[in-house]
């Protein structure tokens, strides 16, 4: 009775063992083929006070210049505002020329990261009293915009939305072009970073070493 209870028992383990392996399998697969769609965040737009557009990508103004004819918000906050990003020059300049009045516009000019880009509007925000902003930034920026800007905006009481640019980026096929395929590598490189405390010129430094890891 012994000999026949072991012998039912070894392919059971078997059989365990291969369903936690094909799991696996199914984990890492599920993980690869949505890691694209899971940096391209883009929330509906909400009402708000302010909309916030971040340095550092085309597109970005034009994605804010239309929120805000369609009236989504009464002024535009332009983060890192000295940095050049079109033919018609900086940020600011960017939006005038986009047709956004003067009048319309706040910047703040030091920002160097994301983590500053969320930092340093705080403050500003709070300086005007605005209790809520739709955050611009590229499509594959969003899941690392939010995740900075929560970490910041905590306690503030301030109502975020997310909405994404579109800048090129195949989220759903990410790893079918050069360009989608940095971009993914690039993004979850600083999010990591970004979680272990590591910004600005010195995230891209540790970035730039695991780069040269892969060469």
């Amino acid at each position: 009775m012994k000999d026949r209870q072991i012998r039912k028992k070894k392919p059971r383990k078997g059989a365990k063992k291969r369903l936690v392996f094909y799991l696996c399998v199914l984990l890492l697969l599920t993980v690869f083929l949505t890691a694209g769609s899971f940096l391209s965040l883009n929330e509906s737009p909400q009402q708000a006070d302010v909309i916030i557009v971040l340095s550092g990508g085309p597109g970005r103004m034009e994605a804010a210049a239309k929120l805000y004819e369609a009236g989504y918000a009464p002024y535009l906050l332009l983060s890192n505002g000295e940095e050049a990003i079109s033919r018609s020059g900086d940020m600011r300049e960017t939006a005038l020329a986009l047709g956004i009045p003067e009048k319309a516009i706040v910047t703040e000019n030091e920002a160097l990261s994301t983590y500053q880009n969320a930092e340093l509007t705080l403050p500003i925000m709070q300086e005007h009293k605005f209790t809520s902003a739709i955050v611009v930034s590229s499509d594959f920026h969003m899941r690392r915009v939010k995740f900075n800007f929560e970490r910041v905006y905590k306690k503030s009481g301030i109502e975020l939305t997310y909405v994404g640019s579109p800048s090129g980026y195949n989220a759903k096929r990410w790893w079918s072009g050069s360009y989608s395929r940095e971009t993914t590598f690039n993004e979850y490189v600083k999010m990591i970073g970004n979680a272990f405390g590591y910004n600005g010129p010195e995230a891209k430094g540790v970035l730039n070493e695991i780069k040269a890891w892969f060469r």
